[in-house]
C-alpha cells in the first residue's frame, strides 16, 4: 500500500511526507519556490515513466547517454486538466539503441507505470472524513 501524508506546515506552507521519511514542499502558489499539487501529478506521471524505462532499456544493453522528459497538460476546466504528454529527450548511446528505446518507452507507458495507467483509466478517489 502506497501511504503519504500531507500536512500544513508551521510557515503556512505544506509538506507531503511518505513512511520513509521523505518529503516534498508543495503549495498553491508556484512563485512560492514549492511544486504546485498538479506539478507533482505530472512529475509523478514522469518519474514513473522514466524510473521504469531505464532499468529495462539498459538491461537490453543499452544504456542511454541522456535520459530526460518534459511532461505538460493544460487546465481545460478551472478543475480539470486535458491530455498529459510525456515527451522524451534522450542521447542514445548507439543507432542501433533507438528501437530498443522506443519499444521499452511504449510498453512503459502502454502497460507497466501505474500512475500513467491510474490516470488512463479514472482510478476512484475517495473521501473519508472521520
Amino acid at each position: 500500500m502506497a501511504n503519504v501524508r500531507v500536512e500544513r506546515t508551521d510557515d503556512g506552507g505544506f509538506r507531503a511526507t511518505n513512511d520513509r521519511g521523505a518529503e516534498v514542499r508543495l503549495g498553491s502558489n508556484a512563485d512560492d519556490g514549492v511544486f504546485t499539487p498538479v506539478e507533482l501529478l505530472l512529475a509523478a506521471v514522469g518519474g514513473c515513466n522514466i524510473v521504469t524505462v531505464e532499468p529495462l532499456t539498459a538491461k537490453r544493453g543499452h544504456r542511454l547517454v541522456r535520459l530526460a522528459m518534459t511532461v505538460q497538460a493544460d487546465k481545460v476546466e478551472s478543475n480539470r486538466l486535458g491530455p498529459v504528454t510525456v515527451t522524451y529527450d534522450v542521447e542514445l548511446p548507439a543507432k542501433e539503441a533507438d528501437e530498443v528505446f522506443r519499444a521499452v518507452a511504449g510498453r512503459v507507458h502502454d502497460q507497466y507505470c501505474t500512475v500513467s495507467r491510474s490516470l488512463a483509466e479514472g482510478t476512484e478517489v475517495r473521501l473519508e472524513i472521520p
